[in-house]
């Protein structure tokens, strides 16, 4: 296949994916797609000489898997979150067994945004890879829901505010990697332990208390924040919360009322899931909900 730069290439799949609007700043091109999928498929993401970050408005299917492609085993496929990304020059082999139309935000930010931050890219090592695909920070998370906003009802000077909107982006990403850089070079928790937590946090139920993934991973509690933080480069505090969040978000996705949702997380009343929920994305739970299912 030839490729590129810019190219979105997709195989084994029956439509496509089809650009709704654009917006274009001096660093960056932002695209509103739309996935037309009717059964399995995979599909090859390539942005040439760009970072291309995608955040899906909605809910991706749980089976979507990727491999970077020249990097890994053909065989070996990481798990895709709703927010990923692409390097530069890397190509990502992406698939899913979903069924159903989804829109995404997709931005591609030029290579030398990012230079100017970090002089330099880093090494592609395999953490950083896999980290890639899968972005659970509600920071950034909550500036792609804003350019969502502005592609879809654009506004007076919408090109300035989505490039400052852009700049912010770069910046948490740059931010992001030097924490994961950083986070190489410490000791942190047993892979063992980090699985027992992730599975964990997978339940759609009541969040853990810190006494409770202390006992599941067979250490004190503050051994528990210490090697988590060492781990993940982030509080465990922060880190369930986040999780708890992305349940919120997928059920909202789904349909679930308000009240449901509260209650299916363990809050103790439906204005104490509100007010948890706009402060951590910055929108309410019902103006999220008709955001992400209204088309």
């Amino acid at each position: 296949m030839h490729r590129t730069e810019g190219t979105l290439a997709a195989a084994m799949q029956q439509d496509a994916p089809k650009v709704e609007a654009e917006l274009t700043t001096s660093q960056a091109r932002i695209q509103l797609v739309r996935y037309h999928v009717t059964g399995p498929a995979e599909t090859i993401l390539y942005s040439g000489n760009r970072f291309r970050v995608e955040l899906c408005l909605g809910s991706r299917h749980w089976s979507a898997r990727g491999c970077f492609r020249g990097r890994w085993k053909p065989t070996r496929f990481e798990r895709i979150g709703d927010l990923f990304l692409v390097p530069p020059g890397e190509v990502l082999r992406a698939r899913s067994d979903g069924d159903k139309a989804l829109s995404a935000i997709v931005c591609e930010l030029d290579r030398s945004s990012i230079i100017e931050l970090m002089d330099e890219i880093p090494e592609l090592t395999d953490q950083l890879l896999v980290a890639s695909l899968d972005i659970r920070q509600a920071s950034i998370r909550n500036l792609f829901l804003r350019l969502a906003e502005e592609i879809r009802h654009p506004g007076f000077a919408s090109e300035t505010l989505a490039e400052l909107v852009v700049a912010e982006i770069s910046i948490e990403l740059v931010r992001r990697c030097a924490s994961l850089l950083e986070r190489q070079t410490r000791a942190g928790l047993a892979s063992w332990q980090l699985r027992l937590i992730d599975e964990r946090l997978k339940e759609v139920r009541p969040a853990p208390s810190l006494e409770e993934l202390a006992s599941l991973c067979r250490i004190s509690v503050r051994q528990l924040t210490r090697g988590f933080r060492a781990s993940r480069g982030c509080s465990v505090g922060a880190h369930v919360a986040n999780c708890q969040v992305d349940h919120a978000r997928k059920l909202l996705a789904c349909g679930g009322n308000v009240t449901s949702v509260a209650a299916a997380l363990g809050f103790s009343s439906c204005s104490n899931f509100c007010f948890a929920f706009r402060r951590a994305t910055g929108i309410a739970p019902g103006q999220y909900q008709r955001m992400v299912i209204r088309d």
